[in-house]
């Protein structure tokens, strides 16, 4: 795969909403590729919201490249539709938690019943939203209170607005302080179809023992099928080469903590939730090393 293309190109991404990874990741591909094509060429970032919107974007010509979180839920949803290809996948460990208020009796989520449930809406696009209420199914009446992204639905819970809170990005220090103001229990997961995973005692407060709850890690880097292979094969190679110029955005972050898993390893980066575009494939059959200079951010 060349470093350089040799036609100006224009290339639309579609992050998050703008101070969050998705925009960051998009932002790094932006200058890595727009360093590596000639005068002329254009790159756009737009908002998003990081959930079935990024999909439909790309379907309908509005967006070329777009991330999406998490992984699990690619895989379910778009598994099958020989439309969408991916480019790599973008480390994130992350976990769909329920806390609740430990004055609660309640052992599992079938337990609760007649409590405020702090989380996002399951409106056809935001996939917090599409699970939690997937698994809160089997509790009884529920009342909602809705919020886009997860901080503030944290920080609802933990000013006593809601009993329950059932969200992710659990690495971030909201959650750190969710137990500020009131004792605070977690309650297990288990979805048929989805994949579990674990949070491991004391990662979360008052968190004595591990935790078995739902997986929801990883930003997948998707585009459509017929993106030409210059384009896609660029973008990956900048993906692999210049993936430390990422990474080091975030090292001042303990890496347990950080919102983006580093250092990123190609091997993983190509465990795709749907086939890799051809040229992306092309891109992680070559040697993996990275380059080390112009690290703005080292």
């Amino acid at each position: 795969m060349p470093e350089v293309l040799n036609r100006p190109v224009t290339v639309h991404f579609r992050g998050d909403w703008g101070q969050a990874n998705m925009h960051r990741i998009c932002g790094w591909l932006a200058q890595e590729m727009g360093d590596r094509v000639p005068e002329g060429s254009r790159f756009a970032i737009w908002s998003g919201r990081g959930g079935h919107d990024q999909v439909a974007a790309l379907l309908a010509g509005a967006a070329d490249i777009a991330i999406i979180t998490p992984t699990a839920a690619v895989r379910e949803l778009y598994g099958d539709d020989d439309r969408l290809r991916c480019l790599g996948v973008i480390g994130q460990r992350d976990r769909l938690v329920v806390a609740v208020d430990a004055a609660l009796s309640a052992e599992t989520v079938a337990d609760l019943d007649g409590v405020t449930v702090a989380t996002s809406p399951d409106d056809g696009v935001n996939l917090v939203g599409h699970l939690a209420h997937r698994v809160l199914q089997r509790a009884g009446k529920l009342t909602f209170l809705y919020e886009e992204r997860p901080f503030p639905a944290v920080h609802r819970f933990a000013r006593g607005e809601a009993d329950v809170l059932v969200h992710e990005a659990i690495m971030m220090p909201a959650w750190q302080r969710v137990a500020d103001r009131r004792p605070v229990r977690y309650l297990p997961l288990d979805e048929p179809g989805w994949p579990a995973a674990t949070v491991e005692a004391g990662y979360l407060p008052g968190l004595t023992e591990d935790l078995r709850t739902l997986d929801f890690s990883d930003f997948a880097v998707l585009c459509r099928s017929d993106l030409a292979d210059d384009i896609a094969g660029l973008a990956t190679w900048c993906m692999v080469k210049t993936r430390r110029a990422l990474e080091v955005q975030y090292a001042h972050i303990p890496a347990d903590r950080s919102p983006l898993t580093y250092p990123l390893v190609p091997a993983d980066m190509a465990r795709t939730p749907i086939p890799l575009h051809p040229a992306a494939a092309a891109v992680y059959a070559e040697p993996d090393d990275a380059l080390d200079d112009a690290l703005i951010w080292s």
